[in-house]
């Protein structure tokens, strides 16, 4: 799967992870509590994710229900930014990710047993 979404598009779909199947009309309400967008930009993001294959709209209601989950929206966003910005080396990537972020010892433990196991 190879879906580029942008900020506003992962609103959305934020909250179709969280709610699951719901009208556009909640989605709305949703949004317009969280960040004050309007009815008019809500239907105007949630076409653009139907129109990327991310939201399938069904009818009488117009319900929006999720067509990828967010563990692959997260995947294509992270080889995405692999690729661009590392030339595709995850070993670069996680190089400059430990040069900035560093990790607990916990945190060194818990990953090297994720290596270890995706060996």
């Amino acid at each position: 799967m190879d879906i580029k979404l942008f900020d506003s598009e992962l609103k959305v779909m934020e909250v179709l992870w969280e709610r699951g199947r719901i009208p556009a009309r909640d989605v709305v309400s949703v949004l317009s509590e969280r960040i004050g967008w309007n009815k008019n930009t809500t239907y105007t993001v949630i076409k653009k994710c139907i129109e990327k294959g991310a939201v399938l709209r069904e009818e009488p209601g117009f319900i929006c229900s999720p067509l990828v989950t967010r563990d692959e929206v997260q995947q294509s966003e992270t080889e995405q930014l692999i690729d661009k910005m590392f030339g595709g080396s995850s070993e670069l990537f996680f190089s400059a990710f430990l040069k900035n972020q560093g990790l607990s010892e916990d945190e060194a433990a818990r990953l090297a047993r994720m290596i270890k196991e995706a060996k």
